[in-house]
């Protein structure tokens, strides 16, 4: 969808701000771009909407080179939101978000119901915040309106420099999330410019992390942070790079260890081959947990005893959750299920067993194979 094709910007006081740059962003990808003060990612990202022009090169949106396009219709082609949003503070939420439609010829009625569209999509009610001005609102819900005034025309292409940078941490957490919901069902093709690598890393399909005006590596988080290219790259992601991995890798059956499992309507177990089992319903669906000393001292059906399960995910949820999970309930593991199988129980995941698939994750890249295909040594 996007493509630089040996792009460069050389200002005129001999100033590089991108040399010889070559990639692609497939449709639908979200690519964000990632460097330091300075590097050449933003100038990057304004060259696609020609805010800045090359001095070198091609850019080609949708196999068209935007040289020949129209500056003003190219943008209104391409949503773009920044840190600082820049909504029109003489305007309503709704009008500001029915902008860019209304100015494509959209009659005004019907860009305002696009408008109240994308405001419920944001999670703004627009019967509460329609009628707002921007200095009525949150920094967060400013936000809000920016991503949903970007994407009012339905543009193939969406830029986002720094959009959450202006917030408190919680609050940009908060908007991460909801952006990725949100891209998970539009699947805009994304250029997002951002410093922080943690933000990189969970929004990321591809990571470009900048160097000089170069990029010194492109690829998934998980292979940024496991095999880093340079030693630049490397010093960049950080030292805690196994940490920050941890949120990329998802929680895969092979991860995890077979307890004994007991089913409600069972009599209590006189012994255990644990401390501890798994308990069932009778279709294998997660319900609790009953400890051996309860088992061997109570008495009736399994039901009577079982303790309700706390710590628990679904399977594709990331290491770096299943970690806070057990640090948040102080348990030694967690119970892992099969959502799409209403809850089927597929076995447990223990600090051992997660530090085997982080490594073993780590392993497959670096050789280019399946996380099944990788042994990994453990002590006992």
């Amino acid at each position: 969808m996007i493509r630089f094709e040996r792009v460069t910007k050389r200002y005129p006081d001999g100033t590089t701000a991108v040399d010889d740059l070559s990639f692609e962003v497939a449709e639908g990808e979200l690519v964000t771009l990632v460097g330091p003060s300075g590097c050449g990612k933003t100038t990057t990202m304004k060259m696609v909407n020609r805010l800045i022009e090359p001095t070198g090169g091609r850019i080609l949106v949708d196999g068209q080179d935007i040289s020949a396009v129209d500056p003003v219709r190219l943008r209104r082609r391409i949503g773009y939101v920044i840190q600082q949003v820049g909504l029109f503070p003489h305007k309503t939420v709704l009008e500001n978000t029915a902008t860019v439609p209304h100015l494509l010829g959209t009659r005004r009625d019907r860009a305002r119901a696009r408008a109240a569209e994308l405001l419920d999509l944001v999670g703004l009610d627009p019967a509460t915040y329609g009628d707002r001005y921007p200095d009525q609102l949150s920094g967060g819900q400013r936000q809000r309106v920016g991503v949903a005034r970007a994407l009012a025309a339905d543009p193939p292409v969406l830029l986002m420099d720094e959009p959450f940078g202006a917030v408190d941490p919680v609050v940009r957490e908060r908007l991460q999330s909801e952006f990725l919901k949100l891209q998970s069902q539009m699947r805009k093709t994304v250029l997002f410019v951002t410093h922080d690598i943690e933000e990189a890393v969970r929004l990321g399909d591809r990571i470009a992390v900048y160097g000089h005006g170069r990029i010194e590596q492109l690829d998934t988080p998980a292979t940024v942070l496991g095999a880093p290219a340079t030693p630049y790259v490397a010093d960049f992601v950080g030292a805690d790079r196994g940490l920050k991995r941890l949120s990329v890798t998802p929680i895969e059956p092979g991860d995890l260890e077979q307890p004994p499992v007991v089913h409600l309507d069972d009599p209590l177990p006189r012994t255990l081959d644990s401390r501890w089992a798994v308990v069932l319903d009778h279709e294998d669906n997660l319900h609790g947990w009953i400890s051996a000393d309860v088992a061997a001292r109570g008495k009736g059906l399994v039901r009577d005893h079982a303790r309700r399960m706390e710590a628990w995910l679904p399977v594709g949820a990331s290491l770096k959750q299943a970690f806070a999970t057990m640090l948040q309930h102080d348990a030694g593991w967690i119970a892992v299920i099969d959502r799409e199988e209403r809850g089927r129980f597929l076995g447990v995941l223990t600090p051992a067993r997660l530090h085997e698939a982080l490594r073993r994750s780590t392993a497959a890249d670096a050789r280019d194979v399946p996380r099944t295909d990788v042994d990994v040594e453990t002590v006992s």
